[in-house]
């Protein structure tokens, strides 16, 4: 047996980066790590979703490669394209896979196993992300899946709703500017207390040179930008 921690995958989780309503922190047992016997492996699914978890992140990360690089346009829209067509093809295998299974854990398919089908649902439109929030909610709640996962999950869904996200996990680029910020948090002075219960690290750590009180000044510019280039 072995015990995997977030460290390692809550990078790709946010790479490629819903909301449960309430006004105080969540007490639950976080999980950030989970002890896998191979043997209780779902062989006969290793392989797909091997090549799912390959396709969703490869070409995100050769997208990010030739942005750093300044490719040019034509270019980008040509590896956006290929990550589009990967994303149909890889979401109707994993309604497929969850109709079948339901949720599955790194404890019956590994971690990139159960991975995979955190990402495609993170990388799919709004409906199947909230289609599947609650599944993705209880897996948390049965330790088969991140805390930190649900965390990126809740934040992409009130981001795409136009609502204020809890953990920070949602950037976004000022279509005029090309200046990154993080999209508006609500109840900004506890954010770190939920990072932390999500199994999250600090927003210190999470994001270079993040000082909340600057942050906090620079909000209403932000939520202005974000009303103003309807950012979701």
């Amino acid at each position: 047996m072995k015990t995997y921690n977030a460290s390692t995958f809550i990078k790709q989780a946010t790479i490629c980066l819903a909301v449960l309503i309430f006004t105080q922190a969540k007490a639950h047992a976080q999980v950030t790590s989970f002890i896998i016997d191979s043997s209780k492996f779902k062989m006969e699914l290793l392989p797909m979703l091997d090549t799912i978890y390959k396709d969703d992140q490869s070409y995100r990360f050769e997208l990010a490669s030739l942005t750093r690089s300044n490719a040019s346009p034509s270019k980008l829209d040509s590896v956006r394209n290929i990550i589009k067509e990967k994303d149909e093809i890889n979401l109707k295998k994993i309604n497929a896979i969850l109709t079948k299974y339901g949720w599955l854990g790194p404890q019956e398919v590994g971690m990139n196993g159960s991975q995979s089908i955190f990402l495609v649902i993170q990388h799919a439109d709004l409906d199947t992300q909230k289609k599947y929030l609650s599944l993705v909610q209880q897996a948390e709640k049965e330790g088969k899946t991140l805390s930190s996962n649900l965390a990126i999950l809740e934040d992409r869904i009130a981001m795409r709703e136009g609502r204020k996200q809890y953990y920070g996990s949602q950037g976004f680029k000022d279509k005029v500017t090309g200046i990154s910020y993080i999209y508006p948090i609500v109840d900004i002075d506890q954010l770190d207390q939920r990072r932390k219960q999500m199994g999250m690290p600090p927003m210190a750590t999470y994001v270079k040179n993040w000082n909340l009180e600057d942050y906090k000044k620079k909000l209403p510019e932000i939520e202005k930008i974000v009303k103003a280039q309807n950012i979701r």
